[in-house]
């Protein structure tokens, strides 16, 4: 079942075409990767999917809902979740807190309620808590839970980010570089909970320059290059398409003849 739908989207900047008539859809409980040479537009797509970005031509629809021009906010409360590439972590809080902030969207609350801390809200308040807890095992973070966020390796500060995300309860997770700046361990442990995260039926889609781990985990490929769709399929297919070859890896100049001398 299709949860995601991309129509002929376009975007410029000044008299720079970022993106070109793309269009694609994203299967419910799939890892679908955006993948492509850098300025290829996938940060220009990314940004469109999320709201930062209205784009010049096409819509985004999830659920059959067209959010085409709506804000970020918006994206966020219609099911759209992300992660970013540079940490949007905050510092001066524990993770388990950090986690919390994500709850927002979900949590009805009035400002009197939480000035008075009724019952009702302080039950609430706990309930969230046991939820970012309840995240925070799922994302392999138990131990730093009542940690300060500022004294996390960035591989577990990379995790905190996606079970952030989560707590908003999204129908499509997107995932923007989770494996940038990781060790060979670290990345291991994104490979797993992306995997994890799909098999417990979570919609994925993955911006990633580590291209073993999008052939490991993806169901899907989308190849971008200068703002158009170079190819589209399993990463099998995508793989063996001569003209992904030629995007990531340019082809042999034919040799020189010989001059005479």
């Amino acid at each position: 079942m299709t949860v995601l739908v991309i129509e002929n989207l376009g975007k410029s900047f000044g008299g720079v075409r970022a993106m070109q008539g793309v269009s694609f859809q994203v299967r419910r409980g799939a890892v679908h990767s955006i993948i492509g040479p850098n300025g290829a537009g996938k940060t220009t797509l990314l940004n469109m999917l999320t709201g930062l970005y209205v784009p010049d031509t096409g819509r985004v629809l999830l659920d059959g809902r067209d959010l085409t021009g709506l804000g970020p906010h918006q994206f966020a409360a219609a099911g759209v979740g992300r992660t970013f590439q540079n940490l949007q972590v905050f510092f001066n809080m524990s993770a388990l807190e950090n986690v919390m902030t994500g709850r927002h969207l979900r949590e009805a609350a009035s400002l009197l309620a939480c000035l008075l801390r009724t019952p009702s809200r302080v039950r609430a308040e706990a309930a969230c808590r046991d939820h970012a807890r309840e995240l925070l095992h799922r994302v392999g973070l138990d131990e730093w839970a009542d940690a300060a966020a500022d004294a996390m390796p960035y591989g577990a500060l990379k995790r905190l980010e996606i079970a952030r995300a989560l707590a908003a309860e999204p129908s499509v997770l997107l995932l923007d570089e989770p494996a940038a700046g990781l060790n060979a361990t670290e990345a291991h442990e994104i490979d797993a909970l992306i995997k994890r995260l799909a098999g417990e039926g979570v919609t994925v889609v993955l911006v990633e320059h580590n291209m073993r781990l999008v052939m490991e985990v993806s169901d899907h490929l989308l190849v971008l290059d200068h703002g158009r769709k170079l190819a589209e399929g399993t990463p099998d297919e995508v793989s063996r398409n001569p003209a992904v070859i030629e995007a990531y890896l340019g082809v042999a100049e034919p040799a020189l003849e010989a001059s005479d001398a």
